[in-house]
């Protein structure tokens, strides 16, 4: 088989018009990742061993300072019905006063996924601290369940930072897990190496807690009409389609922008400033001492 470093053009031209549903089954060798494009620069010969997978904790992303002004969105005004669809009656999954919420429905098994984290993370990096970025493992591309589990896990013991864009390269690239086959055991050495215990992992990862999210988060894609991913919706208003990833984040653009201007609309009127209390009368001068 070829490596897949090889080709990294075009599994890019083929994932941004592509999206994992809940009966993907595509192997996981098929996907181009993050680290797509680093490891292009070093092609693998044909038969070549190839290198140990990884064992050292991949450096921490790092935090997203936001950017100071919004960027006016770019491209024509997106079109209801062929641009995204108006959510009826839709709520942010996770609200927050004067926050617009951008949420993700992503999934680590889906290849597509992979693919667009890198896109998607360099978006990110131009939105101002108005709006919220929200990820949400979603039950889509192979066996996605553990994977679904491990992220809640990993979100509720803040490891996400560290670890989400290496759980995508460890399936994805360096093949250190097998989706097909995972174990518990597996994911919790996984994480193990981010500086919690596994059987720790294991057993938050098993928690009601963290099948309750996980409902949760699969009856906000129901409502919000998500059938793949990756998924963008915009304020639990708007589910973004588009036909490349370029594309939904061009329509993402607008709708933000669309949601920025409506708070700002309905934001109370600042008061208008208290006039000056005004300044007690000087004293009158002293009398000049007569002669």
């Amino acid at each position: 088989m070829a490596s897949l470093s090889r080709f990294p053009l075009v599994l890019t031209a083929l994932f941004a018009l592509a999206a994992c549903n809940k009966t993907e089954t595509a192997p996981a060798e098929s996907a181009a990742t993050p680290a797509a494009t680093e490891a292009a620069a070093t092609p693998a010969a044909e038969g070549a061993t190839p290198a140990p997978a990884e064992t050292a904790p991949a450096p921490a992303e790092p935090a997203i300072q936001p950017a100071a002004v919004a960027t006016p969105p770019a491209g024509p005004a997106p079109v209801v019905g062929t641009d995204y669809e108006e959510i009826p009656g839709g709520q942010a999954f996770d609200p927050v006063p004067g926050k617009i919420e951008v949420a993700e429905i992503f999934s680590y098994t889906c290849p597509h996924c992979a693919q667009f984290e890198p896109v998607l993370l360099d978006w990110r990096k131009k939105q101002t601290a108005d709006v919220k970025f929200t990820p949400i493992a979603g039950p889509f591309g192979g066996n996605p369940i553990p994977f679904q589990k491990a992220f809640y896990a990993a979100q509720t013991l803040s490891l996400v930072e560290k670890t989400h864009e290496a759980m995508f390269r460890a399936i994805h690239i360096d093949q250190s897990l097998n989706y097909q086959t995972i174990t518990d055991e597996q994911i919790g050495a996984f994480y193990a190496k981010y500086g919690v215990k596994a059987a720790d992992f294991i057993g938050t990862m098993n928690s009601f807690a963290i099948n309750a999210k996980g409902k949760r988060a699969e009856q906000f894609m129901q409502r919000s009409g998500v059938s793949s991913s990756p998924s963008l919706v915009v304020d639990g208003k708007f589910l973004v389609k588009g036909k490349s990833f370029e594309d939904m984040l061009r329509i993402t653009d607008h709708l933000v922008a669309q949601e920025r201007a409506a708070l700002q609309s309905s934001a109370p009127a600042a008061a208008a400033p208290t006039a000056a209390a005004p300044t007690a009368a000087a004293p009158a001068a002293a009398a000049a001492p007569k002669p």
